[in-house]
């Protein structure tokens, strides 16, 4: 199995590509139980980091968009004026 290292951290777009790459191999066949195997395992754990990134990701763009509503309630309140 191969395993994903901090330092060795592929890009999200990267773990894309290697998982396309990794399913055209098993779709093509000629490979032993064990070689399917190992791919498969390669897979999961790309799809396990892409899925943590994304999460990441997401959990970063709920906070811009509550900072820039606290943002945009604070100017509108200032705009109103007393």
């Amino acid at each position: 199995m191969t395993d994903v290292k901090d330092s060795d951290k592929p890009s999200f777009e990267e773990s894309l590509e290697r998982l396309e790459e990794i399913a055209a191999q098993l779709d093509s066949g000629g490979m032993s139980l064990d070689e399917s195997l190992e791919m498969f395992e390669e897979a999961m754990e790309l799809v396990r980091f892409a899925t943590d990134m994304l999460h990441e990701a997401e959990g970063r763009v709920e906070e811009l968009i509550e900072l820039n509503e606290d943002t945009l309630g604070r100017i509108e309140m200032e705009l109103d004026g007393p």
